[in-house]
């Protein structure tokens, strides 16, 4: 169930993702400073893990549920589980419950970041200054299993010197999606390709999300193109963390 909007919880839990926490932890740190300017008060449960989506979308279920059982125990207890991640967001919310069946209603109970912040914390007080021009890619699975669209955009209308170009396509994957770059490398690289001519048509000098895969994936292009636009997770500039830590 949906809780009601505008109630603000004490406790949330994050999960933090095995990206942030292997590769930007200044992400799970963004997410809490904006959880606590909304009035939460932030847990960080130490038994988590991955969400098991690399084996879910392999086919290996087995490991998945594996995965899923811990997960669920890991966060047993928690109301609010917030995840700065569309992707592993989706994977919690709307794939567990496939895979382990009576999961005790955990997917209801998980949050994108910014849709959390929004569409439940009724989130208004972002205090962050970017003087930047900056494009917002929409992920697939924030976008297509959550909704998340119009929230990222609401929060970062908020920041000072922001402007927001609106990208080309924003809705058109980036040829990440997890294995799929793997699987499929030659059409990966096409559509990141298609990807970064957007964001360099925009005349943005940033580029913004809401999933680190994503943002790498388009980061290690637009690098490769000898490209001098930004990439950063769109918490890091709502915590007013852009200036504290380098851009992907």
């Amino acid at each position: 169930m949906r809780p009601e909007t505008g109630t603000t919880p004490r406790t949330v839990a994050l999960f933090a993702t095995c990206l942030a926490d292997l590769v930007r932890p200044s992400v799970a740190f963004a997410s809490v400073r904006l959880l606590e300017a909304a009035g939460c008060r932030v847990e960080v449960p130490s038994a988590q893990t991955c969400c098991g989506q690399p084996a879910y979308n392999s086919g290996d279920r087995t490991h998945a549920a594996r995965i899923a059982r811990r997960t669920v125990r890991a966060f047993r207890g928690y109301e609010w589980i917030v995840v700065p991640s569309g992707s592993c967001a989706g994977m919690l919310r709307c794939h567990y419950g496939d895979l382990l069946g009576d999961d005790e209603g955990f997917g209801e109970r998980v949050w994108e970041l910014t849709s959390f912040l929004v569409d439940v914390c009724g989130f208004e007080d972002v205090n962050a200054r970017w003087p930047m021009t900056a494009a917002y890619h929409d992920s697939c699975a924030g976008l297509r299993e959550l909704g998340v669209k119009d929230q990222p955009r609401a929060l970062l209308a908020k920041v000072e010197g922001l402007e927001l170009a609106e990208l080309p396509d924003a809705e058109v994957c980036c040829g990440f999606g997890g294995t799929f770059c793997v699987k499929y490398p030659d059409i990966s690289t096409a559509m990141v390709r298609d990807k970064t001519a957007a964001v360099k048509s925009t005349g943005a000098g940033a580029l913004l999300a809401g999933d680190l895969g994503c943002l790498m994936n388009m980061a290690g292009r637009l690098s490769r193109e000898g490209s001098a636009v930004e990439v950063r997770h769109v918490a890091e500039v709502l915590a007013g963390m852009a200036d504290e830590t380098p851009p992907l």
